[in-house]
């Protein structure tokens, strides 16, 4: 009788951490989420503790790369920080709007952002054989091989649980 007593409190509480564990949002991840779907899928790449990260992408009409850089805020907002190109036109500013600064080396331009802060972004999967990568400490996700061309993304930083993440799409390979 002593014996039960002390084993299904034990019980209990070794269940309640395993749901803890399993449904408590503790792991920070980028996610790519379907926009305008009924039955949108997530798409995540887990955050360690850099907090910088950029986007690559291939110009469509100048061909060259393009590199967003941003940085995730302690509230996990997106800070803008630069953008990087090589030829001005089409979507690649020539000036600096007021909150910016533009500088030009070795022929790359880059506009840097003053305080540019945001919740999330909507990511567009063109459907055309252009390059479009997340780097994130030193490695490069290509978005195409996990990201469907033609939809679109929303893209933020989240905390999510165990539970979360399995029913999501792991892109860290």
């Amino acid at each position: 009788m002593k014996r039960k007593k002390v084993i299904l409190p034990i019980l209990f509480s070794a269940l309640f951490v395993a749901l803890v564990s399993i449904f408590l949002p503790i792991h920070k991840v980028f996610t790519f989420t379907e926009y305008r779907t009924d039955h949108p899928k997530t798409y995540y790449i887990k955050m360690a503790d850099e907090q910088e990260f950029q986007i690559r992408y291939v110009h469509s009409i100048f061909l060259t790369d393009v590199v967003e850089s941003y940085r995730v805020t302690h509230q996990n907002t997106i800070q803008s920080l630069s953008m990087q190109y090589e030829d001005v036109g089409i979507g690649l500013p020539g000036f600096a709007e007021e909150g910016e600064s533009l500088s030009v080396k070795n022929g790359m331009y880059t506009l840097t952002y003053e305080h540019n802060i945001i919740p999330s972004f909507v990511l567009f999967i063109g459907d055309v054989n252009a390059d479009l990568a997340f780097r994130y400490k030193g490695h490069e996700v290509d978005l195409k091989n996990y990201l469907t061309r033609g939809k679109s993304y929303t893209f933020r930083v989240q905390r999510q649980s165990f539970y979360q993440l399995m029913k999501g799409v792991n892109m860290n390979g």
